[in-house]
């Protein structure tokens, strides 16, 4: 089962490296490679576990990294030369470049376009291209689901490998137990919802099956800021319809 998640603004490498910074309280002018290496391959090793796409360009900017961190670990000549560009010049170039887009971008979006809001005509109805297990998070970014993903499988105990689990749950009792306590709460936390698992498998067919009831817009999540708790909560007041 392979989810592609789909958001507002287009999420890729960047947006990862981006958010790291933003997260870890960084400098961009001093990014501590090593750490954000480190980091940014445990993100895509989640994201292969919870079997999300995960897009050629993403293994392009573990390269990078990698590679820029090999240069780091060079030793420096006595005596260089010539003076020889920080390695991690050019990536700050392009984390730049790319935040001052999204910026220009996101402005745009904001302001009103006349022509759009007097002049709606539609000869054909529109085509969305939408695959069958697409996810639309709403302005909830991907990177902080995962992050309450990961936070909950860092503090599980660790697994025996003889360990057997007698019970197996699957997405659709999840999406039942789920329901069942938005039933009996208004809103409870994306954290406390996966904190309920008993095993890292568990953990991950919870989080699925949170993406599965975005898909089917049964639920929708809300972050107020960045890095913040992320509130579950029905997509449809029953008593309104």
């Amino acid at each position: 089962m392979t989810y592609s998640v789909k958001t507002q603004a287009f999420e890729g490498p960047l947006d990862l490296l981006l958010h790291l910074i933003k997260k870890n309280e960084i400098d961009i002018y001093d990014i501590p490679i090593a750490d954000i290496t480190r980091q940014y391959l445990e993100y895509l090793e989640i994201m292969k576990t919870l079997n999300l796409d995960v897009a050629g360009e993403f293994l392009v900017v573990a390269a990078t990294l990698l590679h820029i961190k090999s240069r780091m670990l060079l030793p420096v000549p006595e005596e260089p030369q010539q003076e020889e560009e920080d390695p991690r010049a050019d990536l700050v170039r392009q984390l730049l470049e790319y935040q001052n887009i999204k910026e220009a971008a996101f402005s745009l979006d904001k302001r009103e376009i006349l022509e759009r809001d007097v002049f709606v005509r539609k000869a054909f109805p529109e085509e969305v291209d939408v695959e069958e297990r697409d996810v639309d998070l709403e302005g909830l970014t991907l990177f902080g689901l995962i992050e309450a993903f990961k936070k909950v499988i860092a503090e599980l105990p660790e697994e025996t490998a003889h360990e057997v689990f007698a019970e197996r749950v699957s997405i659709s009792d999840k999406i039942s137990l789920i329901l069942e306590t938005l039933n009996t709460e208004d809103n409870v936390s994306f954290y406390d919802l996966l904190k309920g698992a008993r095993s890292r498998q568990d953990v991950i067919v919870t989080f699925l099956a949170i993406l599965e009831l975005m898909k089917l817009k049964m639920i929708k999540a809300h972050q107020a800021q960045a890095c913040g708790p992320i509130w579950v909560y029905k997509a449809v007041n029953e008593e309104t319809g």
